[in-house]
């Protein structure tokens, strides 16, 4: 399934809600479903700079396919990274620099995120496009 195509699967699950709490119910829900960063990863480098909360990421290239993992210490914060790991893991890296994220803005996650928590989510897209753009160079 392309990026793209999750994007829009999301986007949909999305607008099967008619508030925000419903929204909020179901990010912490996806946080459960998070695939899990090892312990071992769990350290200052793997930790995004821009977060009021703790968020680690760890990435993995397999077969040409770049696969996150990652935890958060905050449960809307783990739901954000989920809807993030869940459009952009499994992926090539390419297609991870390449694709836009404007489905962020269809769910209306910004506008309903406070100040701290939107730059936070800002911070993690770039992260996980700075992995991308690390192992695509290896690839080269």
């Amino acid at each position: 399934m392309s990026i793209e195509e999750i994007q829009n699967e999301i986007v949909e699950e999305f607008s099967m809600f008619d508030d925000w709490m419903q929204r909020y119910e179901y990010m912490i829900e996806l946080g459960k479903s998070l695939p899990l960063i090892e312990e071992k990863y769990k350290t200052e480098d793997n930790i995004i700079k821009g977060c009021q909360s703790k968020v680690w990421v760890h990435a993995e290239l397999e077969e040409d396919k770049l696969v996150f993992t990652a935890d958060s210490d905050a449960i809307i914060t783990k739901g954000i990274i989920a809807i993030l790991i869940r459009a952009f893991s499994n992926q090539r890296p390419k297609d991870i620099i390449e694709a836009n994220t404007d489905f962020i803005d269809e769910i209306g996650l910004k506008d309903h995120l406070s100040p701290t928590r939107a730059n936070g989510l800002v911070s993690m897209i770039k992260q996980l496009k700075l992995y991308a753009i690390a192992y695509q160079t290896q690839l080269n």
